[in-house]
């Protein structure tokens, strides 16, 4: 069994995410392509004190793209699409024969909607049918008037949204498009390309083979917790694994200095062994594939990361928002941003390092920050007192 150099990992990891050589690649429709299908997902969160979590996961990439040719990507040319893999991602369409799958098995799958689908099957036909008739509506248009009071019947705002995530998650519907984050849905064959789902008994196979694509090399618990969705039996999970060793897809391999059964795609075996050190300097999001499963992240590059969001104000240890360094292929500090949209600033809170800087650093870290500025349309950095302060200065 091959022993493979743990940075060799976490290099060839670094890769797979497109953060080897990070915002040297234009966003092109290939290159999001590129990158969503090797990631797996995209994933979509609400919070916005820099700027959307699927804008800054992809400026860490691409550097300052234009967000409105990204939305038009998704939106009008559909080469991303909706769904759920980690959490509500955007899924590449190319990947839609094996997502079309866990849509057409949704209800199978996910028994806890049986209860509410036998008591409700009158709003699920009624909510689908007004998307039919009207086009593109989002969870508002079902919302009850005021003047109703409480006497509002099926046309309640919460078995509306409970009909449309089924049928959403089902793939009876898809999002066509979002105004300020909201979503409007549409019937699935106005929004999402042609395509045909997988067999049934294939998809533990595509799932693993996704995830290992994805990680490069993986432990066994980083099949679980990457790609989270749809939940597979670990009894199933195994056994598919076990046939993918068998039949040479798959190898098993060790990792040196990390324990547990390690796992790659055989033919990722040769660029796994030699990956390339990473090079270059960016700020990841908090909801970057990079940091999914954030026991991996701390195992491979040795940084404990954990949103602030939640955490009371005084508890805090590193701020609100903190978006993770990534230096020359290590995580190596974090700093807390946020974007003062009307006064077009960009105010660096406090900025944590966990490595001894250098000249290096401190340039790559002063260009990510000015990248970032001029992404989400500041025109100036603030920044405390201090080496950050003077290198933007410099």
């Amino acid at each position: 069994m091959r022993t493979i150099d743990a940075g060799a990992v976490a290099a060839f990891y670094l890769r797979r995410q497109h953060l080897n050589s990070p915002r040297q690649t234009p966003l092109s429709r290939e290159s999001l392509t590129r990158f969503v299908s090797d990631a797996g997902g995209l994933q979509l969160d609400s919070i916005n004190v820099v700027d959307r979590a699927h804008y800054l996961t992809l400026w860490s990439r691409f550097g300052a793209y234009s967000k409105a040719h990204l939305d038009s990507l998704v939106y009008e040319k559909r080469v991303l699409v909706e769904y759920w893999a980690h959490a509500a991602c955007l899924v590449a369409s190319s990947d839609l024969e094996g997502w079309g799958r866990a849509m057409a098995d949704y209800k199978r799958l996910h028994k806890g909607w049986s209860t509410w689908l036998k008591a409700n099957p009158r709003i699920l036909r009624q909510v689908e049918s007004e998307i039919a008739k009207r086009g593109p509506l989002t969870s508002g248009a079902f919302a009850r008037p005021a003047s109703q009071g409480k006497a509002g019947g099926w046309w309640d705002w919460k078995p509306a949204q409970h009909a449309l995530d089924f049928l959403w998650m089902s793939g009876r519907i898809g999002i066509h498009s979002r105004r300020h984050f909201h979503k409007s849905y549409d019937l699935a064959k106005r929004v999402l390309p042609p395509f045909t789902p997988i067999e049934r008994a294939d998809f533990p196979r595509w799932h693993i083979k996704k995830t290992l694509r994805a990680l490069g090399a993986a432990a066994e618990a980083d099949l679980s917790k990457y790609m989270t969705f749809p939940r597979i039996a670990p009894s199933l999970r195994k056994e598919t694994l076990k046939k993918m060793l068998k039949d040479g897809a798959v190898v098993e391999h060790r990792v040196e200095g990390l324990p547990g059964r390690w796992f790659a795609l055989t033919e990722d075996l040769p660029d796994l062994e030699k990956a390339a050190p990473a090079r270059g300097t960016t700020l990841l999001s908090p909801f970057d594939s990079l940091l999914w499963h954030r026991a991996r992240a701390k195992n491979l590059f040795g940084f404990d990361y954990k949103i602030e969001v939640y955490t009371p104000a005084a508890k805090r240890k590193y701020g609100y928002y903190t978006l993770p360094i990534l230096h020359e292929g290590r995580l190596i500090g974090r700093i807390d941003p946020k974007n003062h949209r009307e006064q077009r600033r960009l105010e660096v809170r406090a900025c944590h390092l966990e490595a001894k800087p250098d000249d290096r650093l401190w340039r790559g870290l002063t260009e990510a920050l000015r990248s970032l500025a001029e992404f989400v349309g500041a025109t100036t950095i603030d920044a405390p007192d201090g080496p950050l302060r003077e290198a933007l200065a410099g």
